[in-house]
């Protein structure tokens, strides 16, 4: 796993900022626009994210995260959100990955939850693996810029 020295060195992340950088991972930010319960929030202009209860959420980050292709990234929800009551899922971040990310988040409890736009909400800590990949992610979702929703084939 790098450490905060190697992930300002080899990780690059835009914005950056030295409030993110934890010893072992950064902190993503809330970004531009959400989904919450199917409607599109600008969250820029509204400054918030509300999560009703039992409500699901989609939420873009802040960051463009590039990632060499020795590296993969592990999201993890910040706590202090897991004990409002939001679960979030969320897949490995592959070697060769470049784009901002789309995280699905759940609000399990019984009050609304509030993100507040450029607040620090999902820890990514950075494997390296033991060698490059020899296919580096260049699915459909990268260069994401903007919220992405599923583009799984049913």
């Amino acid at each position: 796993m790098l450490p905060d020295w190697k992930i300002r060195r080899e990780i690059l992340i835009e914005p950056f900022s030295e409030e993110s950088l934890q010893p072992a991972g950064y902190d993503l930010r809330v970004g531009d626009e959400a989904i919450v319960a199917g409607k599109l929030v600008n969250v820029r202009e509204s400054g918030d994210v509300v999560i009703p209860p039992k409500a699901y959420a989609l939420v873009l980050t802040l960051e463009r995260v590039k990632l060499p292709d020795d590296v993969m990234g592990d999201m993890k929800l910040r706590s202090s959100l897991a004990r409002e009551g939001l679960i979030g899922s969320f897949a490995w971040v592959d070697p060769g990955w470049d784009g901002k990310l789309t995280l699905g988040l759940f609000n399990a409890s019984e009050k609304e939850v509030k993100l507040h736009y450029m607040e620090r909400f999902v820890q990514m800590a950075f494997v390296r693996l033991e060698g490059p990949a020899r296919r580096p992610y260049f699915g459909q979702y990268q260069g994401s810029k903007g919220l992405v929703l599923s583009k799984r084939k049913p």
